[in-house]
């Protein structure tokens, strides 16, 4: 327990601390206008009040990744607190931040468009591809998900392509219309009902007869049933993705940085949105591994159910909650992942509208975007995923290492303390590479191969990043003495 709250204290110190930190080093203008007041068009630009911009942001991070990601990371034991606490501080809080603020600096620009101004043209390109097709199989799995627990819950009374078309028809409300409309209604209130279940648990916890592992030398360890296969390095740092840092965040950031009045607001929804996810992802890794009797108990349950996040959430909210944790349960597991569905589509929305220049106050230009979309997201629904979503945590995590060197190029061409972000922006490049060496899906190779070739391919990445850097600023330099 002392391990657990220590964790709970440090997550929030770093709000108040590393937050401040980030923010005086970036510099906030608060005279400066922002997007939703100088390109105000009613559908996307558009002011919200700070509460309700902070409970979207969080919803829309947050989904089903502090929940699932969590219970699969408490998998490998009290460790995994180490890493959401300093994931969220050092690296999640300053991927959000940044992804949001630089959103903000450049008109509320798409990540793709924010990426392209700081590392050139070429990978913008890539980047619009990249994004685009990963928030539409985002989209896709979370509407097939959802459709099948619903279906599930009704014993199969309707079948699961008319709970799909269901979700898709929300899933154009969404998209289309403006977003004071729909979900800033919504969206808070759900993003209260997560906040409310991970207090309800956290006071279980406190409450209970539980006993939650200490991160001790003796638990300095793996304690996952398949530690040979899963080193904690990278895989933990794949799997605990929303909860320390995830690439989906900077695809949502510039959503909210469309609704933001002043900079000074920046801090509380990026950075403080992440911290509240952390809070949230370290509940529910405690527990998951106090529920099942230990983390021994937690592997054994999983293994024997498929290894199923869905089943052991709505077990620990059942049982730790009572009937009102199952009609949380049911609102987190079936209602959470449909909110990250529809922003996925928006987000995608906007990114090929950025990429296209549509001004998207114009209803038939949103329709021509979003058309494509959701017929390519139907489609994909009658398609087998199982391959394809292997790739899914890596791609989500190789994302944000890019948003974090956009950061870095940021930080250096200003001559800030560029620091703060090439340190989380070196180790996160190191997970990355590392992960598709020794991966299944990847090239599986042997575990210390592995780490030489990720070791070795980090040091590129960095050596390709310099050049680039100072390539950019000489042509800057050349462009300046031109005019």
């Amino acid at each position: 327990m002392v391990t657990f709250l220590i964790s709970i204290a440090i997550l929030v110190g770093g709000y108040f601390v590393y937050g401040k930190l980030i923010e005086r080093i970036f510099v906030i203008d608060t005279g400066r206008p922002t997007p939703a007041v100088s390109k105000a068009d009613g559908v996307d630009f558009i002011i919200l009040p700070n509460w309700k911009i902070f409970l979207i942001q969080f919803l829309n991070i947050a989904g089903l990744g502090p929940i699932f990601g969590a219970i699969a990371g408490a998998m490998f034991g009290p460790v995994a607190f180490l890493w959401i606490v300093l994931g969220s501080i050092f690296a999640g809080g300053v991927h959000d931040f940044f992804s949001g603020m630089l959103s903000l600096r450049n008109g509320g620009g798409s990540i793709s468009e924010v990426v392209g101004t700081y590392l050139g043209k070429g990978v913008k390109q890539l980047m619009r591809v990249f994004t685009v097709v990963l928030l539409i199989f985002v989209g896709t799995v979370f509407l097939v998900g959802p459709a099948k627990i619903i279906d599930g819950m009704t014993n199969e009374w309707i079948g699961v392509n008319f709970w799909v078309l269901i979700i898709l028809a929300y899933y154009i409300f969404s998209t289309l219309l403006p977003v004071d409309k729909l979900i800033s209604k919504v969206y808070p209130l759900f993003g209260i009902a997560m906040i409310f279940m991970a207090v309800g648990l956290f006071g279980a916890l406190l409450l209970g007869n539980y006993s939650i592992p200490e991160l001790t030398p003796e638990n300095w360890r793996n304690l996952k049933s398949s530690a040979e296969t899963t080193p904690i390095f990278p895989v933990l740092f794949i799997t605990i993705a929303c909860g320390a840092i995830s690439g989906f965040h900077c695809t949502q950031s510039p959503l909210m940085a469309r609704c933001i009045k002043n900079e000074s607001q920046g801090r509380s929804i990026f950075y403080g949105a992440m911290i509240t996810e952390g809070l949230v992802a370290l509940i529910w890794a405690a527990a998951a591994m106090v529920f099942f009797g230990n983390v021994e108990g937690l592997n054994s349950n999983m293994i024997d159910n498929g290894n199923n996040a869905a089943w052991a959430a709505n077990s620990i909210s059942m049982g730790m909650l009572g009937k009102i944790g199952g009609v949380l349960a049911v609102l987190g597991i079936v209602a959470a992942p449909i909110t990250s569905g529809d922003t996925a589509f928006r987000s995608a929305r906007l990114i090929i509208a950025d990429a296209f220049k549509l001004e998207q106050g114009d209803l038939s230009n949103r329709l021509k975007v979003s058309i494509p979309l959701f017929v390519t997201g139907y489609l994909l629904t009658q398609m087998d995923f199982g391959i394809i979503w292997r790739y899914f945590a890596w791609s989500n995590q190789t994302l944000a290492t890019i948003m974090l060197w956009t950061a870095t190029a940021y930080m250096v061409e200003k001559g800030k303390n560029y620091w703060i972000t090439l340190v989380p922006s070196v180790f996160m490049t190191a997970v990355v590479t590392t992960y598709i060496f020794i991966a299944p899906e990847g090239f599986g190779l042997d575990k210390n191969i592995s780490y030489v070739y990720g070791a070795i391919s980090t040091i590129v990445v960095v050596v390709v990043f310099t050049r680039l850097v100072r390539d950019k600023k000489n042509i800057r330099i050349i462009s300046t003495e031109l005019r």
